[in-house]
């Protein structure tokens, strides 16, 4: 089978523990690009928080994809033009606010440059400031703040904590939204329907490609739609049981260059 398209989740997949892109893996997917294949970035990251990586790569020299907010919105790296976007209704806001700051963890959403924070920051909100490299904005009346179109909240906390919050989101929000934890210390709160498969339909679609074609490679919870879903569906060496379980292949670790290994073994 030819593959055309290479699907990388970020953390844990493309980065390394570092959070960073080797040089024989960054080379090898500017070479995969320069022979005619697409790479899309397909994260639970905001958008600004992928760009940087998307630059790296040269996705819009060769009219390449951002996947992100876990498949909520698609941008042509090459015409910045969003493809699909998903947004939250709006009318959840307050509700979800209400659930959430009843506990002793953190709620978040995106602007095109900052990180709200809607209760108070912990070490998680932290760490999602780290990663996407996006201050964090501390907001009084979260409610009133998110006064525009919002792709996912984020819910930052405990494990304990996050574990339960998702129980009572799914019993009310369980038709109407998307609730799931992508790590146990973030609780991601979705529209509904809305994963990394789904929204890679809706690319397919657009390139005029078929799963058949696509290589998607994954090591957390929200991978396993996508490796599910893909041609070949590649598990890290790190991921999680239920995923390396599932894939059709397993790869080297994020730390020994195991995107690179995928590239070499299917797509040169």
């Amino acid at each position: 089978m030819t593959y055309d398209i290479l699907v990388l989740d970020l953390d844990g997949t493309l980065t390394n523990s570092e959070k960073k892109i080797t040089p024989p893996t960054r080379e090898a997917l500017i070479e995969i690009q320069q022979n005619g294949k697409k790479v899309v970035l397909a994260s639970g990251r905001p958008t600004p928080g992928v760009v940087s990586l998307a630059k790296e790569l040269h996705l819009g020299d060769y009219g390449s994809y951002i996947l992100s907010f876990n498949g909520g919105k698609i941008i042509n790296c090459s015409t910045g033009e969003a493809i699909y976007n998903k947004i939250l209704p709006s009318k959840v806001t307050s509700a979800v606010y209400e659930i959430a700051s009843q506990y002793d963890v953190d709620l978040l959403t995106y602007t095109e440059h900052e990180i709200l924070s809607g209760i108070k920051p912990n070490q998680y909100t932290e760490l999602e400031s780290k990663i996407n490299n996006m201050p964090i904005v501390r907001v009084e009346n979260f409610p009133e703040a998110v006064t525009f179109p919002v792709n996912k909240f984020l819910i930052t906390g405990e494990a304990a904590l996050t574990e339960k919050i998702e129980t009572l989101l799914k019993e009310k929000f369980h038709s109407l939204l998307n609730i799931y934890r992508s790590e146990p210390f973030f609780l991601e709160v979705m529209p509904q329907n809305i994963d990394k498969a789904h929204s890679l339909q809706k690319l397919l679609n657009y390139l005029g490609m078929s799963a058949d074609q696509m290589i998607c490679c994954g090591d957390g919870f929200n991978d396993l739609t996508m490796i599910e879903y893909a041609g070949l569906g590649v598990a890290m060496e790190n991921a999680q049981p239920i995923l390396k379980k599932t894939a059709d292949y397993i790869t080297k670790s994020n730390d020994e260059d195991g995107v690179l290994h995928v590239i070499n073994e299917f797509m040169r």
